[in-house]
């Protein structure tokens, strides 16, 4: 049975910073690009960031670009979410997800390339 696990969400003030850790397992992790999805209230979900098997290939969206960084520890089943400069607009529930293996290079991901979804993490930023 395949868990995902998101972890590190919280409340901090704008300009401040929050690591997001997301553990999976039941699955050979290193097989599997993973990712990370956010979906504010009334909006829909939308893809914040992406790393392959090997994190040889990352995917930042733009509105996160230059603030946020991905990165994985295949040792460990774990991903990262390192984000900075955080702004309010970045307040959200943070979803990881193990994204299908047919995915070998990261880039915008839809809802359909995810094989499992973690639970959630919520991140609240104060102006």
């Amino acid at each position: 049975q395949v868990e995902v696990m998101e972890s590190g969400g919280g409340l901090v003030q704008a300009g401040g910073s929050l690591r997001l850790s997301c553990t999976a397992s039941g699955l050979s992790f290193d097989d599997y690009a993973m990712g990370w999805f956010r979906q504010a209230p009334g909006k829909r979900r939308e893809d914040v960031s992406c790393i392959n098997r090997n994190g040889g290939s990352i995917y930042l969206a733009d509105a996160v670009k230059g603030r946020f960084t991905i990165s994985r520890d295949n040792a460990k089943n774990t991903v990262y979410l390192q984000m900075n400069s955080l702004k309010p607009e970045d307040s959200a529930e943070y979803y990881c997800a193990v994204l299908n293996p047919a995915i070998l290079r990261c880039g915008p991901t839809g809802s359909a390339e995810v094989d499992y979804w973690g639970k959630g993490t919520l991140v609240t930023i104060s102006s």
